[in-house]
């Protein structure tokens, strides 16, 4: 049996770009009498962006706060403060943003359609509605979330860190304007950045394969490699290439490897960003990646991207078994990685020492 494999359908790609966010949605409210649902990363509350959103009376535009990863209660609330303000069902749902925000939107219209609570559609295809009308933004490259099948959200309760993963989660428009990635940070935009070229390199590496995801991946790679071995990326012409990068990653990232499990206990035990939390897992990964880890080593020191050291010293014993544990939960990736038997390679000893170095 061959999956039937679903992509973005429409996308428009180009500098300044940006300005045709008001026809999309315009026609959009020619075609559903629903109010338009902005969700915007909060960093651009009170800037030039938010002037620019094409908002009408009767819109509703939350402010997503990314200081930490989404979780399922934050989508539970977000969908309940949208069914609150309008009871009918959006006419789109427009996300502006970082992957936490592209993965906000994709989750909170999977719940305006959908019965119970976020926690419920964690997991493989457990989306059966079809979702609002959805627009993504993304205005950082390279987690892919724009152009996924899946909306990853901490799970406090469950000790996890797990997707909604599903063609209904999927994006049905996508606006990719690489201007809007100027205002990143450095660090942030590597770190970012280098969620791409992981994802992808979990992807060559392992065992679930296909010459089209192999294609996606490996010129996703590429560029990755081209830009971050550059003299500037964040160059204009980088900027572009990154999102493009991004995109292409973002098709090829269903079959992750050691890095992500690694980076998921990162983010549910001590809250790490998933893209610093990708580099320092790869940062301690290279016996599993001994290709592959020599190369990203010089794409940081070429940047000169600051990757603390630290950040797992004095941990208690609790610490260390709970990120175990949200580690090696992950069976799907790292039996893609390692086989069936990850876990006499990944043992609670081996694992703990993974974090330790870090």
């Amino acid at each position: 049996m061959y999956r039937n494999t679903k992509n973005v359908p429409f996308y428009i790609l180009g500098k300044g770009s940006f300005a045709q966010l008001g026809d999309l949605v315009d026609a959009r409210r020619a075609a559903v009498a629903g109010p338009a649902v902005f969700f915007v990363d909060h960093f651009f509350r009170g800037r030039e962006l938010e002037g620019r959103l094409p908002k009408k009376d009767g819109d509703l535009v939350l402010f997503v706060d990314t200081t930490n990863e989404p979780t399922t209660e934050q989508i539970d609330d977000f969908a309940a403060a949208t069914r609150a303000h309008d009871n009918r069902l959006p006419c789109t749902v427009v996300a502006i943003g970082g992957g936490a925000t592209l993965d906000v939107g994709k989750a909170v219209a999977n719940m305006l359609t959908n019965p119970g609570q976020a926690a419920d559609y964690q997991g493989w295809d457990l989306v059966k509605n079809p979702a609002p009308h959805k627009i993504g933004v993304p205005t950082l490259s390279g987690t892919g979330a724009e152009c996924s099948r899946t909306c990853v959200l901490l799970n406090a309760k469950r000790g996890i860190k797990l997707g909604m993963n599903s063609d209904i989660t999927m994006y049905d428009q996508l606006l990719l304007d690489p201007e809007l990635t100027r205002t990143v940070p450095r660090d942030q935009y590597f770190y970012t950045g280098m969620d791409t070229y992981m994802h992808c390199i979990e992807s060559l590496r392992g065992s679930y394969r296909n010459v089209i995801v192999d294609a996606l991946a490996q010129k996703a790679v590429d560029m990755c490699e081209e830009i971050f071995l550059s003299d500037d990326m964040m160059a204009e012409e980088n900027l572009e290439k990154m999102m493009i990068a991004s995109y292409l990653g973002g098709m090829s990232a269903g079959n992750v490897g050691v890095i992500h499990p690694i980076s998921a206990g990162l983010s549910v035990v001590l809250h790490t960003h998933h893209g610093i939390a990708n580099c320092y897992a790869l940062s301690v990964l290279g016996e599993f990646y001994p290709e592959d880890y020599p190369k990203y080593a010089r794409m940081i020191e070429r940047q000169g991207v600051n990757l603390p050291k630290g950040l797992c010293a004095n941990l208690s014993d609790d610490q260390l078994k709970a990120l175990v544990a949200s580690s090696v939960v992950h069976e799907k990736p790292l039996t893609n990685a390692l086989g069936p038997d990850f876990r006499k390679i990944l043992t609670d000893e081996k694992v703990i020492s993974l974090f330790k170095a870090m």
